[in-house]
């Protein structure tokens, strides 16, 4: 079967390179979507076990600083277009082990930036209709005070853990290869995301699984830190968007409008979790526990998204509670026997 477009997704079965794979597959059938994963601690096949099946998916286990392998895929498929969403992603991780987030984010991004310019470049047509996503994050900005302002796109990038700062390198990288080598490509910048199939280490999907085995919540310091949190399926909805019709060298943020302190947080998802498990409202407010905070905790991330709202249309569908009620019912159908 002929595809009109070959795309790679790389980090396709995690949490959202998962959702984003499943909306491309389900989209664009003359399309076909390689999903490139190393199946690390985050990548779980059953993600998109919906999909693997479909005749315009294709899945390939490989790690992106395996220049060799990649290289193979990218030959093998006639690759057209990649979206680069693999990553190490948990800030905690990056303070304990910080080469690791050196090598993924910056040596892998590099390494797949190389294997994919000299493919592209190896070709007949070059660059032409040809596209690099990369997917990075709001932390490579660092913070915000509590009294206000936004991070924009020209907002100046000061990243101020281990990740973030990989994070950065990385978009440097990215923007090195369109400004150096005329490599077309495009970069988004996201806020924090919740929603079903996210790795139970982060906060949402790990204080669903400690409420309903009664195990505290750690929440850090006082519990004021700030977060826009976006919807998995609105920000796969940005990434489609992006990558088909933003302009090359450019980059957008997408955020949820949608700010919330950590604490009042907590109290929204155990209201609601209590509540799917039929215990009193906050009942499990008792669980909360407040704990030293995070070396290098950021107070405060707000990403203004009227770039991609102004340019593509896009905006925000899913209201918190809604989005926060679908994603606790998918995680008790898995914590709740």
């Amino acid at each position: 079967m002929m595809f009109r477009r070959n795309i790679v997704v790389t980090g396709g079965a995690g949490f959202i390179g998962s959702h984003l794979v499943r909306r491309l597959v389900q989209r664009y059938p003359d399309y076909r979507i390689i999903n490139l994963d190393a199946l690390t601690y985050a990548g779980n096949l059953d993600n998109v076990a919906d999909i693997a099946d479909a005749p315009n998916y294709a899945f390939e286990q490989a790690d992106i600083c395996d220049a060799s392998r990649v290289a193979e895929i990218l030959h093998r498929y006639d690759v057209d277009g990649v979206i680069h969403l693999a990553a190490e992603s948990h800030v905690d991780r990056s303070i304990s082990d910080p080469m690791a987030f050196a090598r993924t984010n910056v040596l892998g991004t590099l390494a797949l930036l190389q294997s994919v310019r000299d493919y592209w470049m190896s070709r007949p047509e070059g660059f032409e209709d040809k596209r690099f996503h990369h997917v990075s994050t709001d932390e490579v900005f660092g913070a915000l005070p509590l009294s206000g302002g936004v991070f924009t796109e020209q907002t100046p990038y000061a990243p101020h853990s281990p990740y973030s700062a990989s994070k950065a390198s990385s978009d440097h990288f990215v923007r090195a290869f369109h400004d150096t080598y005329g490599l077309p490509v495009v970069i988004t910048n996201c806020s924090n995301n919740y929603g079903p199939a996210q790795y139970p280490e982060k906060l949402i999907p790990l204080f669903i699984q400690n409420i309903v085995e009664g195990r505290p919540l750690p929440v850090y310091g006082k519990g004021v830190n700030v977060r826009d949190w976006l919807y998995v399926e609105d920000h796969a909805e940005a990434l489609d968007l992006v990558f088909h019709r933003g302009e090359l060298g450019e980059s957008y943020n997408v955020g949820g409008n949608n700010e919330w302190r950590n604490i009042d947080l907590v109290r929204l998802l155990i209201r609601i979790t209590d509540l799917e498990l039929g215990r009193a409202e906050g009942a499990s407010e008792e669980l909360i526990t407040y704990v030293t905070d995070r070396a290098g905790h950021d107070l405060r991330y707000a990403i203004d998204s009227s770039k991609l709202q102004r340019e593509l249309g896009w905006k925000a569908r899913t209201s918190f509670e809604e989005g926060l009620t679908r994603t606790v019912r998918w995680y008790l159908s898995k914590f709740v026997q």
